[in-house]
């Protein structure tokens, strides 16, 4: 199965694409869409959900797995993440692509197996688990965006054998 995860932002949206076969992640791309910071919302959103559609076209994931967002922040910054969550789910809509949301503390539950885990624990098993990015450089936003894939391919390999079981 081909996932693609997406970590959300207004300025700079990680994605990572893997392939998940018989509990095996593989590395298919990985990499960041960026916006000026400081243009204009509507500007970065345009950018956001163009490069995502032309990463969806290209990549024909079964399913787009995106991280839900963080109370925590400030409201601006909360709004402008929400906008941005908006149209990556438009993009997945729009490819008519299964879409799948998770907190960031499943991600970090997944990956890591602590939901507090910091970026350096979560980037650090990311390598772990997917050989191909050992030694690659990659973005925080990239790495998080695989983490959310690797939650998805865990999180539905579980569901398809607790299917079969039933």
């Amino acid at each position: 199965m081909r996932i693609l995860g997406v970590d959300p932002g207004s300025v700079t949206t990680g994605f990572g694409v893997i392939d998940y076969e018989r509990g095996r992640l593989s590395l298919v791309e990985q990499g960041s869409i960026g916006t000026r910071r400081g243009s204009e919302l509507s500007e970065r959103l345009e950018r956001i959900h163009a490069e995502l559609l032309v990463v969806i076209r290209r990549t024909n994931p079964a399913a787009i797995a995106v991280e839900t967002p963080f109370a925590g922040q400030n409201v601006k910054s909360l709004i402008q993440l929400a906008h941005a969550r908006g149209v990556i789910l438009l993009a997945a809509r729009a490819c008519g692509v299964e879409l799948f949301e998770y907190s960031p503390r499943s991600v970090k539950s997944a990956i890591v197996g602590f939901g507090g885990a910091e970026k350096e624990q979560v980037a650090t098993m990311v390598r772990r688990l997917v050989p191909q990015c050992a030694t690659m450089k990659m973005s925080a936003d990239a790495s998080d965006a695989l983490a959310i894939a690797i939650c998805h391919a865990h999180s539905a390999g579980m569901t398809a054998r607790m299917q079969i079981r039933r």
